[in-house]
């Protein structure tokens, strides 16, 4: 990827990923700029972790699907008013201080072509959000490591993208750490594994629509997420509505209690900076990369999960199968960053 941008780029404030990059290939390195797209996901996403996990749990906060709207809503506001101040802008190339040619802010074409990330992207929010309730910190993070599996049979199937041997091999020994670091965990909760998978597929489905149509829908990362926002956010609205989600929540005992509204603010300011961060760590590097960063970031998850929210039992096997799964997502890292 070439380091020169155009003028509008280089006044941004914030990184926009660039959808004119080619496609990634197996043995492609990654830019300083896409190393620091990756890092900066892996903050926000140890932060927002823990953030839902102290109010689903803590505070026993009964709807994940509210958090999610909450989410999608805090994010249209601070896209909205970027936009309206001239700070950001949702097209690849077009000026910060272009006028708004529709309602919307983005063509009516370009919604449509973004439909399928819409929903890809609702399904991976439910489910990821459903599948932090039921399993402890720990697992959590474990299970979610069999993710990459999942992204690279999506690749193979949209793009024929293959890898090479190294990588690989990183990823069979994050699978098999997986299933040591779990052996102990037998008295395991069914549904809970279930929803955890179910956000590994949602997640590869997600990840590579973001790689396919950020470098063809002509939008920018903040682009991406506004189509995301004002695609999913009335539909969610209505999934809220007719559960009784919104209800649940205006009778929750600790709707107004300062601690719960400070976890529900963090974790809102976190989803923003989260979802940026992953279409430009997506659009910059890769979707299989994506999933690594994810991986990589998990000793830190699980570390303060362990301390904060207690868990897994500590022994011999899960901390061996731990360290087989950062083994592995520590060789990928190497073997991207040399190009191999």
């Amino acid at each position: 990827m070439e380091e020169t941008l155009d003028d509008s780029s280089k006044t941004a404030m914030l990184p926009v990923s660039d959808p004119s990059r080619p496609d990634s290939f197996k043995g492609s390195a990654m830019t300083r700029r896409g190393a620091y797209a990756a890092i900066s996901y892996m903050v926000c996403a140890v932060l927002l972790v823990m953030f839902n996990k102290a109010a689903l749990s803590t505070y026993s906060f009964p709807c994940a699907n509210v958090i999610t709207l909450f989410q999608m809503v805090c994010s249209c506001s601070f896209l909205y008013a970027m936009r309206r101040w001239k700070m950001i802008s949702f097209i690849s190339g077009e000026p910060k201080t272009a006028s708004d040619n529709s309602v919307g802010m983005i063509p009516i074409k370009t919604l449509v072509h973004t439909l399928p990330l819409a929903l890809a992207y609702l399904l991976y929010m439910l489910a990821t959000m459903e599948s932090v309730r039921g399993v402890n910190v720990p697992m959590y993070t474990t299970l979610r490591r069999t993710t990459v599996v999942f992204t690279m049979i999506v690749e193979y199937i949209l793009t024929r993208q293959k890898y090479s041997s190294p990588v690989v091999g990183s990823v069979a020994l994050i699978v098999i750490g997986a299933f040591i670091a779990g052996s102990r965990d037998l008295s395991f909760d069914a549904y809970g594994y279930a929803v955890v998978f179910l956000a590994n597929i949602t997640t590869a489905v997600y990840l590579a629509t973001i790689s396919r149509l950020g470098k063809s829908g002509g939008l920018n990362s903040f682009g991406l997420m506004w189509c995301n926002g004002i695609i999913c956010g009335p539909i969610l609205l209505f999934w809220t509505f007719i559960r009784g989600d919104l209800e649940l929540t205006i009778n929750f005992p600790h709707l107004y209690a300062p601690g719960f509204q400070a976890v529900m603010l963090l974790s809102c300011i976190m989803a923003f900076f989260l979802n940026y961060f992953i279409f430009l760590n997506t659009t910059l590097n890769s979707a299989v990369t994506q999933t690594m960063c994810g991986n990589l970031k998990d000793f830190f998850t699980i570390g303060i999960g362990w301390v904060l929210f207690g868990g897994l039992p500590f022994d011999f096997l899960n901390v061996l199968g731990q360290f087989l799964g950062f083994f592995g997502s520590g060789l990928y890292a190497y073997v991207k960053l040399r190009g191999n």
